[in-house]
């Protein structure tokens, strides 16, 4: 079976070491990105079957970064995984093809589902 690969975009290196901690119980090759703009290039180059993307971040918000991904690549599967979910940002969000929007703190089920992992 082929491993799933994850990007994780987050500013807070706490969240992406417990996500990242998550998924690779869950067999996941993860690649982390700290802002938006590192997060751009890092799907173009690793193309993940899934990015989790955080909204409020430096350099290059979440919803910047969804956009240029969604331009990249109309097939991506990014999920925002965010604090601020205002529901404007979350319909922008949804609007702009995010595929799905998880709240934090969230849980490690939420996360499997986003994945499509089953143990």
């Amino acid at each position: 079976m082929e491993s799933l690969t994850c990007l994780i975009c987050d500013d807070s290196m706490l969240v992406r070491k417990k996500l990242r901690d998550t998924l690779e119980e869950m067999h996941c090759q993860v690649y982390e990105a700290k802002n938006g703009a590192e997060c751009v290039d890092l799907f173009k180059l690793h193309k993940p079957n899934t990015t989790f993307l955080d909204i409020v971040m430096p350099e290059l918000d979440g919803l910047e970064a969804l956009k240029q991904i969604k331009q990249y690549e109309k097939n991506a599967r990014v999920i925002m995984l965010s604090s601020t979910g205002t529901s404007a940002k979350l319909l922008e969000a949804l609007k702009n093809g995010a595929t799905d929007f998880i709240q934090k703190p969230y849980t490690k089920q939420q996360i499997a589902k986003a994945i499509g992992y089953t143990a």
